[in-house]
Formats: structure tokens, sequence, C-alpha cells
């Protein structure tokens, strides 16, 4: 591995006009291809297997004039003070709203709230359902203003109008400002690590670059695959992170072996050949954590999986190949301004300046490593704690900000029509014959179940072999005791079949949210041990040996849990949320943990990898284990404090946006790389190595012979070389190094 990638990367010096000339060209053809593309098709969330979405394909098939997967918006009217919505007045009002709301466009139908019997008890509020014929994400902006237009209109009127559904326009859309607040807080951090203007923007360069192809693929693919816009989210997120990281370490370890007085050119190869080898392990675990999203087999989820995995596989491929050619075209402006006048050839390597903060604290670690681990483990616990609390759940709009009009329209239901009426069950008879009959009767058992105020009356189809009707709890949509109701309704279903005979199914909002987080908390396991296990296998190969990546996948979930905690503790419990901006606390959402663990992980080995395979390179060399650890911070510490610290920001500016999901999102990366990198990897892993000693590197006999060797550190290459990839490993404060 590290031999064929220095010769790469010594040829993509050499021949660096052509290297960026095909980058560039590929950009620019990932652009056009990007605009003369069909228009992304709308979000289609599915979840096959699921009773909820059983039910709904019946009703796609069978009922079609349902429109099961149609917009709604449902318009709440609430007559003045003192007055009722019923007054002749009043009414006239609103029959002239529903009136007007079904001339909006697209509308399939609007249900007349006083024919339909949607009245409060108290008669001061109504509401009426609007029918679209196309789902939320295909009805037009025209459309969605007018709705807007019609609501303003109608409390000019006097009446209190709020409105809610996926056919209401939402304030909750990225405002882009995200992904320039994480740029330039990256910029900055690169600038103070390199103190090279050119050496700093290069990855960001290369790291857009990747990111703009990434983006421009999936737009081109988007028609032909089925890919969603929001399908770009997580590609954009990750793929920016990781190109910056991975072109900041190749371009550090160009520049340490220019401080070893190699030529450009070998400097290039040696840096691609070592950190790039790296920069492929590191990559592969995080394309294994986002791929591995599908056994979820949640569709949209694995698509957002894949996207991201093959941005990251640009990401690596750029690092590999553009970075150095872009090396070769500035050789001497990537170092510091006083180092590019020393003569090539020549080390010009301080060794009596001031031990590096990295070296500083590997030090302190080495002669206090079980203090430092404790004190670790116990922050790290501290901080997890409020994981044990961990509610899930999708937003409704019961959690949107309290000056939307659809939190205020779902206050207005709860209000006159109860906390159910927000979060009904509809159920699905399904029988060859006579369905509207059997419906009728499901909903007289229905009505004996504990926990169920009212079911509506039975709506057969014209061929009389599927009917639905509605079921209202009398706990809200997000309550825990409505998934109970929810769950025993339908473990007690059996009996209400045989004396029907007809098959029944519960699906709407409520169950498909139910079901969700139970296909999320099914799949987690066979999750957690496909990626683990897979990429256990791959740090195996890195670092021959077997405890090293046991500690490393033990870290990653210490850091994991600490910062489900702390996203706990900040978006469910409410603590300091006017800092972070959530305006309402509640369940988290239900895919933000397996999402979390894909991503973190994948990143969490990121940073494993650069850090220990300095340390892996150093032992080989002849180095003491005391004499790697620090070997590894001298070298790797500050470049991944700085990669940490860009991580942080480019999540940390996702907090920021608008949609609740995204921040959620943003903040829980953002923390658990703040864990990972500097509690995990910074302290507890030097603290366990130095604990360890040589046994950390041991790999019994007959597993050395199974498992390829990689050569990540590159010993092979430097014995082809004749040298040891530098000066000895030493270090003048060996007294301070254990023995072992």
């Amino acid at each position: 591995m590290a031999t064929f990638l220095y010769k790469l990367g010594r040829l993509a010096f050499r021949r660096r006009w052509w290297m960026a000339l095909i980058w560039v060209l590929l950009f620019i053809g990932a652009g056009v291809a990007a605009s003369s593309a069909p228009k992304a098709p709308a979000d289609v969330f599915s979840m096959p297997g699921t009773e909820s979405q059983k039910a709904f394909d019946l009703l796609e098939e069978k009922f079609p004039e349902t429109s099961a997967d149609g917009a709604t918006a449902r318009v709440v009217l609430r007559a003045p003070d003192g007055e009722k919505i019923t007054d002749a007045g009043n009414k006239a009002k609103v029959e002239k709203i529903v009136d007007r709301l079904a001339k909006g466009g697209q509308v399939s139908k609007v249900d007349d709230p006083f024919k339909v019997g949607a009245v409060s008890k108290d008669s001061t509020t109504v509401y009426a359902t609007v029918s679209y014929k196309v789902p939320g994400p295909e009805v037009t902006d025209k459309v969605k203003d007018k709705l807007t237009d019609t609501l303003k209109d109608a409390r000019k009127d006097g009446l209190t109008v709020e409105a809610g559904g996926d056919a209401v326009p939402t304030e909750q859309e990225l405002g882009g400002s995200a992904e320039l607040i994480g740029i330039g807080i990256s910029a900055v951090v690169l600038l103070i690590t390199f103190g090279s203007l050119i050496a700093a923007g290069m990855p960001i360069l290369t790291a857009l670059i990747g990111v703009g192809i990434g983006i421009s693929g999936i737009t081109a693919l988007a028609s032909t695959l089925e890919l969603s816009s929001t399908t770009s989210t997580l590609a954009t997120m990750i793929g920016l992170a990781v190109g910056i990281d991975y072109a900041l370490f190749i371009v550090s370890r160009y520049r340490a072996e220019r401080e070893d007085g190699r030529t450009p050119e070998d400097a290039a190869g040696r840096a691609v050949g070592t950190a790039g080898s790296a920069v492929v392990f590191a990559g592969l675990t995080v394309i294994v954590a986002l791929s591995g999203l599908a056994v979820v087999n949640i569709p949209l989820l694995t698509k957002m999986g894949l996207a991201a995995a093959g941005t990251v596989v640009i990401a690596v491929l750029i690092a590999l190949t553009l970075i150095p050619a872009l090396l070769g075209i500035a050789p001497r402006r990537t170092l510091r301004r006083k180092d590019r006048k020393k003569p090539v050839g020549v080390p010009f390597s301080d060794p009596n300046a001031k031990p590096k903060l990295g070296t500083r604290w590997a030090r302190f670690v080495l002669r206090r490593p079980l203090i430092v681990l404790l004190v670790a483990i116990a922050g790290l616990g501290a901080v997890a704690a409020p994981a044990a609390n961990l509610q899930l759940g999708l937003p409704d709009e019961g959690t949107f900000a309290p000056d939307t009009t659809q939190r205020k329209a779902y206050d207005m239901l709860s209000d006159s029509f109860g906390k159910g009426f927000n979060g009904p069950l509809t159920i699905v008879v399904d029988k060859d014959k006579g369905a509207g009959a059997a419906a009728k009767d499901v909903g007289k058992e229905l009505k004996k179940v504990d926990g169920i105020v009212s079911v509506s009356p039975a709506s057969p189809n014209k061929a009389d072999d599927l009917a639905i009707l509605s079921a209202t709890p009398n706990t809200g949509p997000s309550d825990h005791d409505t998934e109970t109701l929810v769950k025993k309704i339908r473990s007690d279903i059996g009996t209400i079949e045989s004396k029907t005979g007809a098959e029944v199914l519960i699906t709407g909002q409520t169950a498909s949210i139910i079901d969700f987080s139970q296909t999320l908390d099914d799949a987690l396991i066979p999750y957690l041990a496909l990626v683990v296990g897979l990429a256990f296998l791959l740090l195996m190969l890195v670092f021959r040996s077997i405890l090293v990546p046991l500690k490393a996948a033990l870290g990653f979930l210490l850091s994991v849990l600490a910062a489900l905690g702390a996203v706990v503790a900040v978006f469910q419990e409410g603590h300091l949320a006017n800092v972070f901006g959530v305006d309402q606390p509640g369940p988290i959402m239900s895919m933000m943990p397996i999402f979390m663990i894909g991503v973190v992980f994948g990143l969490a080995m990121d940073y494993e990898v650069f850090l220990v395979t300095r340390m892996r390179e150093a032992y080989v060399h002849g180095a003491r284990p005391g004499e790697a650890i620090v070997t590894g911070f001298t070298h790797g510490g500050r470049v991944v404090a700085a990669a940490a610290v860009i991580m942080i920001s480019v999540f940390s500016g996702f907090i920021l946006e608008d949609d609740d999901i995204i921040k959620t999102m943003g903040f829980g990366l953002a923390a658990a790389v703040l864990f990972d990198a500097f509690v995990v990897r910074m302290a507890i892993v030097p603290a366990v190595l130095a604990l360890l000693g040589k046994s950390a590197w041991y790999l019994p006999g007959w597993l050395n012979k199974i498992l390829p060797n990689v050569d990540v550190e590159g010993e092979k290459l430097y014995k082809q070389l004749g040298d040891n990839g530098g000066a000895p490993y030493s270090d003048p404060e060996r007294e301070l190094q254990p023995t072992r």
C-alpha cells in the first residue's frame, strides 16, 4: 500500500498540471451535468415490512381517492371571545373561507366543517381539512402563497385562523450559512496551524472541489436513482469535513518530510505513501459506516448514506492525487516563510527547539496514565448520564416554535378537541367482500378500548373490499401512552379479526412514527455489529494488533454516549436551550442515534488511524512503546487537534440553521467530535497504550500469518528507500518513558 501510494504521489507531483486539469474538468463536467439534469424527485418516505406501510400501500391500490400520499392543510378557525363560531355571521365567514380554499389550485377537496361535524363541543372552534392531489414536496410555491393569503384575509374578518399540515409553508428552511461559517473557521485554524496562506488554502480548495463534484453528481443522478434534494445534506456535511481533514494530514506530513531534508518530489511521495495510507483506511471506515445504513431497510436513509459515502470516496481520491499535484505547483510556498529560503536536501528542523504542546502532553499522560484514564472516563460518564432518559420520536407540529402558525393550530386543536386529536389512528379494514360492514364491527370493538375517546364512521371504497375509519386517542401523538395504546391494539387485533373475518391494520402519522422508531431500534444492534465488526478488521490490518482496535471501538462508544447525553440535556430536557436556539424541547428525532453512530464512528476512526498510525510507525522503526506514544503526539497531536477543531466548526455551523433536524444533528456531531478527539483520542488512548506497553502491539503468530500486510506505516517503503523514514526515533527525556 505505502509503496504504491508513494509512486502515485510522485507521479501526481511530476504530472501536476495534467492532474490539476483532470480534476478541474471533472468539476466542470459534473456541474454541467447537474445543471442540465431533470429536477430531483420529491421525498418519498417508505418503511418496507412495517404494518403502517402495508396499510398505506393498500390504500394506494384499492382506495386511491383518499389521496393517502396527498398533502393536507388543516385550517383551524376560532370565533372572537364571547362569540360562537356557529353564529350566523361567523358561520358565513367560515363558509366563505372554505369556498376560497377549494379554489386554491392542486386541491382535490375541502371538507366543510359544519357538514362533517368538525365543530368543538363549546362551538367556538372549527377546522376545515384541505386535501391536495400531490404530495407535500410537490405543492407549488404559488399554491402555498395563495393559502397564506387566504389565512391573512380571514384574520381581517375578526377570526383567529391558523393552519397546520405539510401543505402549509414553513420558515424552517436551510439558510446556507452553515457551510460558510464552517469554512471561515476552518481557514483560520489552518492558517494558525500551517503559518502559510497557501498551505491553509489548499485543504479548503480541494474540499470544495470534492464536495462540488459529489453534490453535482448527486444532482445529475437524482432523477435516474430517485435521489431527493435532502439526500445531499449529509453528503455536504461529511464531504466538507473529511475533505479538509484528509488534505490537512497529507500537507502536514509533506511539511514534516521537508523539515527532515527531503526534496519536494520525494517529500510528496512519502507524504502520500504514509499519511495517504492512513487516509485510505480512515476513508474506508467512514464509507463502511455510511454504507452500513442500508441494514436499517429505510430507502431514504440508505440513499443518504450511499450518497455521503460516494462523496467520501471522492475526498480520498482528491487527497491522494490533487494534493500532491498542488504541492508540485507550490512546493516552497506551503512552508513557513522563514523555512522557504533554506536549501533543499538539508534538514531545517531545530532539535533544540522547545517541545511542542503535543509532546509535553504525551509525557504528562505517560507519567500519570491511570489518573488521566480515570478522570477522562468519569467526565464522559457524567456527560453521558442524561442519555439514560433518551426519548425518541419524530418532530411534529407540537415541537414547532410557539410563534409559528403550525404550532398555534396544533395548540388550538388540542385545547378544543383534545390532545389526541392531533394524532388520530387510521384503521384500514381489508376484506374481499363486505369491508364496510366489517369496519363497523371493528369500530364497535375499538370504542371498548381504554384510551380511545372516539371512532369515526367507516368509509368503504366502491368495491367494498377496503374500508377506513379513524380512532382518536386521549393522549398526544408523541406521548408514550399513545405508543403503548397502539401496541396494545395491535397485540389484541387477532380477536377483532377473528370476529370480523377481515385483516385490520393501523396506519397514519402517529402509527408511522411508532413503526419508524421500532424499525430503527431493531436495526441498531445489527448495524453496530456490522459497522464495528468490519472496522475492527480494517484497524487490525492497519495496526497489526487486537487490543488497539478494541480500545478504539470502546472509546468510540464512550464518545457517542457522551454526545447523546449532551443532546438529551439540551434538546430534550431544555438545558441551555436559549443558547442553542431550541424553541421547543421534546423527544429526540428517531434517526438521530443511528445517524450519529454511523457518522461518528467513521470520524472517530479517522483520528485513531491518523494519531496511532504515527505511533505504530515509530514502534516498527525501533522506538520503545513510551517513545512511540510521544512521537505520535509530536508529529500528529497538533494536526489531529486542528482537524478536530475544523470538524467541530463545520458541524457547529449547522446549529445555526432553522431546521430542527439539521440543528440537532449538527450539535450532536460537533459534541461527539469534541469528546472523541480531545478526551478519547488525546487522553484515553495514550493512557491505555502507556498501561499496556508492548502488549498493545501484540498479534498472535497464527493471526499474523493470515492477515495480509498492508504496510500502512511504510516499513517496506523505507527499506526500499534505504532509510528508516527519517532521523532515529528518540526522546531526550527517555527517563520519563515507561520501559515496557
